[in-house]
């Protein structure tokens, strides 16, 4: 689930004043439950298809998540009533789940999860095609998945925070130079911290010069999440306080790893067991 940045999220969070750093047995922890996170995500991509309400991806990531003896980070964080974040189309983030939301051929679709387990948290998010999508979106989503990783890959002991935003932005700005799109960055919304909580210091912008923020220490952990639209990265909070759609209409995606600092550079938590 992204956090939100701004200019109050960037003074508030940015200098990080107070970050968990973990033992290696706690990024462990973080990893078992990383892994129960990357399970309900898969089985949410298998079922997700034209004709399927997102009510129904909802129910079946709370099933699996409970099933691996973990609890729903999502449900009753500050009111939100399920158990993921899904965002189709325009939505970019905090989209919620509903049985009137029935996905048809050609949307997109991001999943935002999160699990607890043995009280340490995991947080993850995909893009996922519905039925035949457009060359466009693909490429989008691509670009996006694209700057996770290069956002992951800044991870490093000593680095700054602000390197993996600007590895985030520079693989943007190269995605739209070779799909010649406009790609928006999103500015109000980005990574943070994770461990004990889901929210936790420091913010992480998925834009912005290298060298600036807090060293990255092992055994600190990070949710990196970019997020990219096709358009304007104006946001807009739909009636709901929670459902954030592209300002202008045009298609969005998010993707997301829990990625842990270690002596080694990066170690993405959330990938499959």
């Amino acid at each position: 689930m992204a956090g939100r940045g701004g200019v109050r999220g960037v003074m508030a969070r940015l200098r990080g004043r107070d970050i968990e750093v973990k033992t290696p047995a706690e990024i462990e922890a973080m990893r078992a439950a990383g892994a129960v996170v990357a399970r309900a995500l898969a089985a949410v991509t298998d079922l997700a298809a034209p004709g399927v309400s997102t009510a129904e991806l909802d129910a079946l990531a709370e099933q699996t998540i409970r099933d691996a003896g973990a609890v729903p980070s999502f449900l009753g964080y500050r009111g939100y009533p399920a158990s993921i974040c899904a965002s189709v189309n325009e939505q970019i983030v905090h989209g919620i789940p509903s049985p009137k939301q029935v996905l048809a051929d050609g949307d997109i679709i991001s999943v935002d999860c999160g699990a607890i387990l043995d009280g340490w948290h995991g947080d993850a998010a995909v893009t996922i095609p519905i039925g035949s999508v457009s060359a466009a979106d693909l490429a989008l989503s691509k670009a996006c998945e694209d700057a996770l990783h290069a956002g992951i890959a800044a991870v490093r002991p000593g680095a700054r925070l602000t390197d993996i935003s600007h590895a985030i932005q520079t693989a943007c700005e190269t995605a739209a130079a070779r799909d010649g799109v406009a790609y928006g960055i999103v500015e109000d919304y980005g990574g943070h911290g994770i461990g004990t909580s889901m929210h936790m210091d420091p913010f992480l912008p998925n834009h912005g010069k290298p060298g600036h923020g807090p060293k990255l220490r092992v055994g600190m952990a990070l949710a990196i999440e970019p997020m990219l639209t096709g358009g304007s990265p104006e946001t807009v909070e739909l009636d709901d306080e929670w459902t954030v759609v592209t300002a202008d209409g045009s298609r969005a995606v998010h993707w997301e790893h829990t990625v842990a600092v270690t002596e080694d550079g990066p170690r993405i938590l959330t990938l499959p067991a």
